[in-house]
């Protein structure tokens, strides 16, 4: 085996980079925590080049043991970085090394692949005014139309069946047409699983040295048990500070009635408790209703009526949509069992009113009422399940707070009684922020409020758009001042060539990609887009955040983990209110410098950034930027820029994929698929897989003149699903005795 050295000078000549100091560094302490089988947490700045610092030292052990490694990025734009850009020149770089080339997978979660099954009608529509079946859809009646045609498309030509592969993207209430849940999914039952898409993808990639997947997709492994990762004894977490946020919305339960009803719905006649769930549904809608949103405290007698009337009635449908003995489910009952079984486990997890639990109610403007459940902390559960049993190596550019990596170590069950072995290590960057970064608060504005936005920050937030020339990316605190801001400065700035996009318009990977590629653009939005936006070069000269990003005074969690901290003698606000601010600032402000040679400002529309008592702990958390409040200064310094910026940087465009994720052509790894079912298939009709002995049966039953509903009656099938078959084999069936007995 190579040198670690070796291996990691090749791998930066590979991608045309060049060595530097904490990227050595953090590489030898992976490699050294790999060894010594004791968890790392890393701080390394914007500019490090992190990602080869695991990748290498992974990918070393991978095929030094024979284990796989698994890389778990905090979001899916991070993800395809990793696979389409770093892994492919990675492993052409060491194979000459190491003799082979490294191997590597992309796995996600179900949601994010067609299914097979459910485009050959295995499953029932999503929205009952979805027509599915392609002679049905009339491609000139609605874009839901146009686009379920353009997904079934594009089904037949994709290799790998992933969403992201797909430009433009499609609203997600078409994806959903084509998608199913993992709770849905018929599993090995499936008559279509030697083609799914899921299936063939996740086999590949039990044999490659290197899995990548997200945060949430790992946490659902970890947490459910379901084992959807192949066993794997290293485990990398990039921006591992967003790790706990991730945790806690994967152990998050949801109830609403509208979730109820559906329920009963996707039961209709296959239970008869489908009619009990709507009476369900309308008590709870009834008891929510004029509850107050926030945290309760405990569960009122109403509601906990209301609560065991959902968790009684779901589990009443439970056992009424359990297949007989021997009786294989088809998608709709598939669909039906994972719905009710939501109810259930969710009402009942509400009732019992766990000590650490928080149950809190929420009015969203199109769902209604929404009572949310959610652990007051995922600490020892991450420590539990996370860190045992396999290394991990936690990378961000904000990890440590305060000169310290103890407070984020808390947060992941890593200090107090039992906690693992663990160390950290700050690597820095090799960016000379003070040369070319600044920071500016626009300290004569007032300080934000709740009724919206200022007229005096967007007249600040024009004067800074007109004189970068476009080139903004926005971070805004809530997708309505996102969605203000756009609508506004859209209306300013008609006499410019400036071109506002707003988070929600379209995918995130496509949003970017317009941003990276026309200077004049600016994209606005809110957390997405807070981390993770890889801009580097002229297209992102200021960064424009309009709020100190506290959490709300009425967030449930947040309020709850406040007043625990303060019962136990603690400052409250800064260990969770201040800190969730300074992570969220130090990500923001990073978008701004992303290489060497980029220059521009950060500027901050809250003067609190200057004002505040808490003002000096959030400016530490930031890179440090030559700092500033004259405005003048800040709008000359981004016309001359404007004025002398180099073209854009080239933009890498979606590629095609194969089955294990990775760009098509670049990966190495292979997999035999699934074996199919016992039964060959001919065809899936209405939800029904029909194999040749049922078609031959059919046959027969139309040669001896029997009626449709006598097929369907002999048969034991519906009768909608043996016509539709019927059409499909070009048969027509009987119209009764041509004989009549008196």
């Amino acid at each position: 085996m190579p040198s670690l050295d070796d291996l990691l000078r090749a791998a930066v000549a590979g991608v045309g980079g060049s060595e530097r100091t904490g990227q050595v560094e953090m590489a030898h302490a992976v490699a050294d925590a790999v060894e010594r089988g004791e968890h790392l947490l890393v701080q390394a700045g914007t500019g490090t080049g992190k990602s080869l610092a695991y990748l290498v030292p992974a990918v070393q052990h991978a095929v030094d043991s024979g284990h796989t490694a698994v890389v778990a990025t905090a979001t899916l734009a991070l993800q395809a970085q990793v696979v389409d850009r770093d892994m492919p020149r990675l492993a052409r770089a060491l194979e000459p090394l190491l003799g082979r080339r490294p191997t590597y997978a992309l796995v996600k979660g179900r949601r994010n692949y067609v299914c097979r099954h459910k485009l050959e009608g295995g499953f029932p529509d999503d929205d009952a005014d979805t027509l599915l079946e392609l002679g049905e859809v009339d491609r000139a009646a609605s874009r839901l139309g146009q686009e379920v045609v353009r997904l079934r498309a594009w089904a037949e030509q994709t290799e790998s069946g992933d969403r992201d592969e797909l430009v433009p993207g499609v609203s997600e209430r078409a994806w959903r047409q084509v998608s199913v849940s993992a709770q849905e999914c018929l599993g090995s039952r499936c008559p279509m699983a030697a083609e799914c898409f899921v299936e063939r993808s996740r086999a590949a990639a039990r044999e490659v040295d290197v899995v990548v997947t997200n945060h949430s997709f790992m946490a659902i492994d970890a947490f459910e048990g379901r084992a959807l990762l192949p066993e794997h004894d290293v485990l990398v977490v990039d921006e591992g500070h967003e790790l706990v946020d991730r945790v806690t919305s994967t152990v998050t339960d949801e109830l609403t009635a509208a979730a109820v009803r559906a329920a009963g719905r996707r039961a209709g006649r296959q239970a008869e408790a489908a009619e009990a769930l709507e009476d369900a549904a309308a008590l709870l809608e009834a008891t929510l209703e004029p509850m107050a949103e926030g945290r309760l405290t405990g569960v009122p007698d109403a509601l906990a009526l209301a609560l065991g009337r959902v968790r009684d009635v779901a589990r009443q449908a439970q056992s009424e949509l359990k297949p007989a003995a021997g009786e294989e489910p088809d998608g709709a009952r598939k669909v039906a069992q994972a719905a009710v079984e939501e109810l259930f486990d969710t009402a009942a997890r509400m009732l019992e009113e766990r000590e650490l639990d928080v149950v809190w109610l929420a009015k969203d403007p199109r769902r209604g009422p929404v009572l949310r459940v959610a652990p007051m902390s995922v600490a020892m559960l991450v420590r539990e399940r996370v860190f045992d049993e396999r290394t991990v190596l936690l990378t961000s550019a904000t990890l440590e707070l305060g000169g310290s990596f103890e407070a984020v170590a808390g947060t992941l069950g890593l200090r107090g009684e039992g906690a693992p072995r663990w160390r950290g290590l700050d690597v820095g960057s090799p960016f000379d922020y003070p040369r070319q970064g600044i920071a500016y608060v626009a300290r004569h504005l007032p300080a934000p409020g709740r009724d919206g936005t200022a007229p005096q920050t967007l007249d600040e937030l024009e004067a800074l758009v007109r004189a970068a020339g476009g080139r903004t990316l926005g971070l805004f605190s809530s997708m309505r001042a996102a969605r203000e801001a756009t609508e506004e400065l859209r209306s300013r700035l008609e006499d410019t060539d400036i071109v506002l996009a707003c988070q929600g318009e379209d995918q995130i990977a496509t949003l970017v990609r317009e941003f990276a590629r026309d200077a004049r653009t600016c994209l606005f939005g809110t957390l997405s887009l807070w981390q993770g936006v890889d801009v580097p070069g002229s297209s992102c000269q200021l960064v424009v955040i309009d709020r100190i990003p506290f959490p709300r005074p009425d967030d449930p969690l947040a309020s709850a983990r406040s007043q625990a901290i303060a019962r136990m003698g603690g400052n409250g606000f800064m260990a969770v209110s201040a800190t969730h601010a300074a992570l969220r600032l130090a990500q923001g402000a990073g978008r701004l410098i992303r290489r060497a040679d980029d220059r521009g400002v950060v500027a901050f529309l809250d003067s609190r950034m200057m004002t505040a008592r808490y003002a000096g702990f959030l400016q530490r958390s930031l890179p440090p930027f030559w700092p500033t409040a004259d405005r003048d200064l800040v709008l000359g310094a981004l016309r001359r820029l404007d004025e002398t910026a180099p073209p854009p940087l080239p933009v890498a465009e979606p590629t095609l994929r194969g089955l294990t994720g990775a760009v098509a052509g670049t990966s190495m790894a292979a997999a035999a698929p699934p074996v199919p079912p016992d039964a060959a298939r001919t065809a899936v009709t209405r939800g029904h897989a029909w194999g040749a002995a049922e078609d031959e049966e059919l046959r027969d039953g139309v040669a001896l003149g029997l009626t449709s509903e006598e097929l369907a009656e002999s048969m034991e099938l519906p009768l909608d699903v043996v016509r539709a078959r019927l059409d499909g084999l070009g048969l027509q069936a009987g119209t009764g005795p041509t004989l009549t007995f008196e």
